[in-house]
Parts: C-alpha cells; structure tokens; sequence
C-alpha cells in the first residue's frame, strides 16, 4: 500500500487553495490537525483535515459538487458523511474529510485551532480560531470511576447472555475509555485529542498502552479483559466501591 509523502500532503493543501483561489464563491481554506497547527506530528499516514469556508448561499454548491476538489486531484471515492462535509479518497491514496461553512455557521462549531492556508484579502484569519472550543476532558474522577464499574457491570451481564459483541464494546471499548481518562488524570499526557481520547495513546500514555493486549484481548476474552481493567483500576489508585467490586469479580470469574 503506497502512502503519501508529508511534503505532498502539504502541497495538495496547496493545491486545493489554488483551485479555490479561481472560485469567486470561496473565502478560505483552513487546515486542521496534523496539517494545520500540529505539522509537527504530520507524517506519510496523515490524513487532509480541511474546513472550506464559503460566501452565503453558495455552502450546497461545494458539497454536492466536488468538481473544485478534483481538479485539484482526481478522486477515486467520496460520499456525503455530513450534513456539512464529505470524506474523501484521491486517486493518489490521499484521503480527506472535509467540511464546508459559511462565516455566520463558524461560531457555533466547536474545533481546534487551524491553521489558514489561503484566504481572501477581506477575510478576518481569526475564522481559523474557534469561537466555540471542544469540551475540555473530564476531571470528575468519581464520574470516571463509576462510569468504568457500571460499564464492566453491564457488559460482564450481556456476555452471560451470550451477547459477545456488545460485551465487548462495554468493557473493552466504554470502561476502557475510563481507564485512559484515569491514567491520563494521573500522568496528564501532552498532545492529546480533544474529539478521540486514544488518538497518539501509544505515545502518549506508554505505560498504559502496554497493558493493552490484557485490556483489550478480544472478541472471546471480555472476564479476562475485565479482570485486567480492575487490577489497572486499583493500580491507579481508583476507589472501588466493594460491592460494585465483588459482582465484577463473579462475573467475570
């Protein structure tokens, strides 16, 4: 599988402003993510994280005709994931997830900081810094802790059931979910994502990712998973309630 060189990401970005650039409808190209503020972490398996910013009326315009972003590149694949933006694969393997707004929409979408690619003279760049900012991760370690027990409870029930999938997705997706936030209170990790907490994990909580594969061991090994996340529980200091204790401790026996 061939990827695409970090310089190149850039250079499409490039790319996109310029066709945008011939489109009077067009007001600005801001990048996010790893091209935009956080270049620094781009690599070859970085994605275009892009929002196109659009004079009013014309938003329907860029959305239901991507001719202005294939002119850029050719693309292989795109659907409408959206109400304000597409993904899209390019004939080249660059994928892209994009959004289109117009400026009076901005202040209500929450987002990271970006970074302005183009934009036109009359433009204000403070469209690239967010009026409205991701909600910050939770500091309620009570919340957190009780979260991760009801999730281990819940999902030790349905795997009894013989509900395995949804089992699963409680304990090694929801209570492990909690056990990251609890390790992260603890070490407070930097370069973390406000939208997807296990974004960059192994880099940014390496104790933590290497207890993974008993956290998460699969499909036929949730009591195993679940016994795994109390003893990564207690590790971290988390106060367990002993009743909610013992009913996790028979279950997943």
């Amino acid at each position: 599988m061939e990827t695409a060189p970090a310089q190149h990401l850039l250079a499409r970005l490039d790319g996109i402003a310029a066709v945008l650039q011939q489109r009077p409808e067009a007001l600005a190209l801001i990048a996010l993510g790893s091209v935009g503020l956080d270049t620094a972490r781009l690599d070859a398996w970085s994605d275009l994280d892009f929002f196109v910013i659009v004079r009013p009326q014309a938003k329907a315009r860029f959305i239901d005709n991507l001719d202005w972003l294939a002119e850029a590149h050719p693309l292989a694949w795109h659907f409408r994931n959206t109400a304000d933006g597409c993904k899209v694969l390019m004939a080249d393997d660059v994928f892209c997830e994009f959004a289109v707004f117009e400026p009076d929409e901005l202040p209500g979408i929450p987002f990271a900081p970006g970074r302005i690619v183009w934009e036109r003279e009359d433009v204000d760049a403070s469209l690239a810094v967010p009026a409205r900012r991701p909600p910050p991760p939770t500091t309620d370690e009570t919340w957190i802790v009780g979260e991760a027990l009801a999730c281990l409870l819940v999902g030790l029930a349905r795997w009894h059931r013989g509900e395995k999938l949804s089992a699963l997705r409680f304990v090694q997706g929801h209570a492990l979910d909690r056990l990251i936030e609890l390790d992260a209170l603890r070490r407070h990790p930097a370069g973390g994502d406000p939208f997807s907490a296990e974004r960059r994990l192994e880099a940014r909580q390496p104790g933590l990712a290497a207890e993974l594969p008993q956290l998460a061991p699969g499909y036929e090994h949730t009591p195993a998973a679940a016994r795994a996340l109390l003893r990564a529980l207690r590790a971290r200091g988390a106060l367990l309630n002993e009743a909610a204790l013992a009913r996790i401790q028979a279950l997943a026996a």
